[in-house]
């Protein structure tokens, strides 16, 4: 039986839940046959245990839109708001200036630095994405071992091993969350044996 609470409103986290699928409908995760989805809604979980608010949590459903998807930023903004459609660019490549000319190690290097002068509200989703990302590639390096990288547009292990840490030090307000805490000693237990 679900109960409901009749002070939290959820509207919005479930529009985006909804608007989110719309446009990841019949795409699936790199390497797998399962629905995309699934990572934009773990991340939402992910962000639900360090915050109950609603539009970090919305945002983090929608956080792939802009990059993967043709859903926009004034898309987005007009259904969510300014702070979602401000969260949602800062999880997306394409805000980075001339992304298309960039190297993928040039790319996760700005990324990374702008995550480090990001506000709270966009590491909170942000570090929902990259835990979801490192519990699929945990679960993956388990089963496929180095055969994993292949999969990647960067093959090499030690750039991803560069990109995992350097993250890390991306989260410094956050520290004391599970969330942050998982990640880590997710990030060691992959990369610890890389060198």
């Amino acid at each position: 039986m679900i109960v409901k609470n009749r002070d939290l409103d959820t509207s919005l986290v479930d529009k985006a839940i909804v608007y989110a699928t719309k446009y990841h409908a019949n795409t699936r995760r790199k390497g797998k046959n399962i629905p995309y989805i699934l990572h934009p809604l773990e991340a939402m979980s992910i962000v639900a245990t360090i915050t109950d608010d609603q539009e970090l949590i919305a945002a983090a459903a929608l956080h792939d839109l802009i990059e993967d998807t043709d859903a926009t930023y004034e898309d987005i903004e007009n259904e969510f708001g300014k702070r979602v459609a401000d969260i949602v660019l800062s999880e997306s490549n394409n805000a980075l200036p001339n992304h298309q000319e960039l190297s993928w190690h040039q790319i996760r290097e700005m990324t990374a630095n702008n995550l480090k002068h990001s506000s709270i509200d966009c590491k909170i989703v942000a570090l929902g994405d990259k835990l979801s990302n490192m519990r699929a590639i945990y679960t993956d390096y388990k089963l496929l071992g180095n055969e994993l990288w292949n999969r990647f547009n960067e093959k090499n292990p030690l750039e991803h091993k560069w990109r995992y840490v350097e993250l890390t030090k991306c989260f410094d307000e956050l520290v004391d969350t599970n969330a942050y805490k998982e990640f880590k000693h997710l990030v060691e237990k992959v990369f610890d044996g890389i060198e």
